[in-house]
């Protein structure tokens, strides 16, 4: 399947807000979408969940405030929770979706390869006679 990024409406409904300025929204998706292509492409039609993380995270912290006071009110925010940028689980996260990640073996065997040796054998000798000093015999 090809990945259909998230409309306006969906970030909305992630945010839990009734109403979301659209214009903003899908400039944050399609940035979002980008950010994420640029770890993954094509995207997984999975990877919504990534990009409505993201662009939420820039909808509602666009500066990256972490201190805020207004009146006798103050806010506290956890450092790096705001603007548009892919986390470490995000990152992961994608490359899971793709099916990348994990473990892997990677055989160096050429495939053309025999069980024979390779290395110089004396067919010279006679049973009983010494190898060549060097061969480890």
């Amino acid at each position: 399947m090809v990945f259909v990024p998230p409309t306006a409406e969906d970030l909305g409904l992630y945010l839990g807000l009734g109403e979301v300025q659209g214009e903003r929204a899908d400039l944050l998706i399609e940035q979002a979408v980008a950010l994420a292509e640029s770890v993954v492409k094509p995207l997984p039609d999975q990877a919504t969940a990534v990009v409505l993380s993201v662009a939420g995270r820039a909808y509602v912290n666009p500066q990256q405030v972490t201190y805020e006071t207004i009146g006798p009110q103050s806010v506290q925010r956890p450092a790096g929770s705001g603007g548009l940028y892919l986390t470490k689980a995000d990152k992961a996260a994608l490359k899971s979706l793709a099916g990348r990640g994990g473990a892997f073996t990677v055989d160096p065997t050429p495939e053309d390869a025999t069980p024979s040796p390779t290395w110089p054998v004396g067919t010279s000798l006679l049973p009983g006679e010494a190898y060549e000093p060097g061969w480890g015999h």
